[in-house]
C-alpha cells in the first residue's frame, strides 16, 4: 500500500480527531485497493432492535430516516476493551529538532497512530483507554466508548506534540510502568504499547514486565517505534558527529564509520532477543518505522483483532 499521508502536513491542523478520521478513511480506501482487498472492517454505531426488549434506547431520529428500528449501543455492549500505552520519555523525541513543531519523530508518529486507533476502535464499538508514561504514569484514562473520553484522550495526545512540551532529560521506567499497568487493568484487555524500548534497566526485568501482562490474561501488541535508517542501520554520514543522549544529556563525539559495524551488531542482538522473548510470551511484536506509513500499524491491529473476535 502506498503512503496515505505525509506526516509533516499535519502541522496545519489542530484538530487531532479530524486528522485521525482522515488517516483511517485513507487507510480503508488503500486497504480496498491493495492485496488485502476484502479484509473485513466493520463500522457499527447501532444494532437492530429485537422485538420484546426495552424501547428506551431506540434511535428515533434514525427510525425517521430509515423506517427501521435501531438501538444505540453502549459501553456494556462493547466488543473489545483496548488500552493504548505510549512511552513519552525524551528518547521518543528522536530525531530531535529544537523550538519547532517537528512531527517526524518517534513520539509524534506514536501520537498520530494512537489517535487513528482511537477513531478506528470507536467506530467498531470497542472501548478504548490511554496511558502515557515516562519514569512514571503521567496520564491514564480507562477504556470507554464515550465521546467525552475520546475528546479527553485526543486533547492529551495533542499536548504531546506541542514544542513547549518537548521536555529533554525525561527518562523512562518501562519495566515498572508495565508491571503497574498489568495490575491496574482489571478486565481482560488488548494492550497496545508504543515504545522505542530503550530502557537502561536489565533486559530480563523488562521481559518479566511483558510476561506479567500476559500472565494477567491480557493480549499484547508491542510496536517497537524506531527511525529504522538511523537507529537500526546507523546511516549517518562518515564525518565527526556529536551525539547527545536526550534523556541523560551525555555527549559523545566520534565518526560513525568507526563504530557502525559494532553498533549494528549490538542493536540487532538486543532486538532479536526481544523478538524471541515476545514469541515465548505470545506477544505480538512489530517494528513501527516512523519513515513508513501508518498503515503498517493499523493493519497489524486489524489482523490481531480479527484473531480475537
Amino acid at each position: 500500500m502506498k503512503n496515505i499521508f505525509d506526516i509533516e502536513q499535519f502541522h496545519q491542523f489542530d484538530n487531532l480527531g479530524l486528522i485521525a478520521r482522515e488517516v483511517v478513511e485513507g487507510f480503508i480506501t488503500g486497504l480496498h485497493r491493495s492485496p488485502f482487498h476484502g479484509f473485513s472492517v466493520e463500522f457499527a454505531e447501532h444494532r437492530l432492535y429485537n422485538q420484546g426488549e426495552s424501547t428506551k434506547n431506540i434511535d428515533w431520529k434514525l427510525f425517521a430516516r430509515t423506517d427501521k428500528l435501531f438501538v444505540k449501543q453502549y459501553e456494556e455492549e462493547t466488543n473489545l476493551r483496548c488500552q493504548l500505552v505510549i512511552d513519552t520519555s525524551s528518547s521518543m523525541l528522536f530525531p530531535y529538532s529544537k523550538g519547532e513543531k517537528h512531527l517526524r519523530n518517534k513520539l509524534a508518529f506514536s501520537v498520530y497512530t494512537a489517535a487513528a486507533l482511537i477513531y478506528l476502535l470507536r467506530q467498531q464499538r470497542d472501548a478504548v483507554g490511554l496511558t502515557l508514561f515516562s519514569n512514571e504514569i503521567e496520564f491514564n484514562a480507562s477504556p470507554r466508548i464515550s465521546s467525552v473520553n475520546a475528546e479527553l484522550m485526543y486533547g492529551k495526545l495533542s499536548e504531546l506534540i506541542m514544542p513547549e512540551n518537548a521536555h529533554l532529560r525525561k527518562n523512562t521506567n518501562t519495566t515498572g510502568v508495565l508491571h503497574q499497568i498489568a495490575e491496574n487493568i482489571h478486565k481482560r484487555s488488548l494492550v497496545i504499547i508504543f515504545s522505542d524500548m530503550l530502557d537502561n534497566r536489565k533486559t530480563d526485568e523488562l521481559f518479566s514486565a511483558l510476561q506479567h501482562l500476559r500472565y494477567n490474561k491480557h493480549e499484547v501488541i508491542l510496536f517497537h517505534v524506531t527511525d529504522h535508517a538511523l537507529e537500526r542501520e546507523f546511516q549517518f554520514s562518515y564525518r565527526p558527529h556529536k551525539f547527545v543522549d536526550l534523556e541523560s544529556g551525555q555527549i559523545v563525539k566520534f565518526n560513525p564509520a568507526e563504530v557502525k559495524a559494532h553498533y549494528i551488531s549490538t542493536v540487532n542482538s538486543y532486538f532479536e532477543d526481544l523478538k524471541v522473548k515476545c514469541g515465548q510470551y505470545q506477544i505480538d511484536l512489530a517494528e513501527a518505522d516512523i519513515n513508513k506509513d501508518f498503515a503498517q500499524v493499523l493493519l497489524s491491529f486489524l489482523v490481531k483483532r480479527k484473531k480475537l473476535y
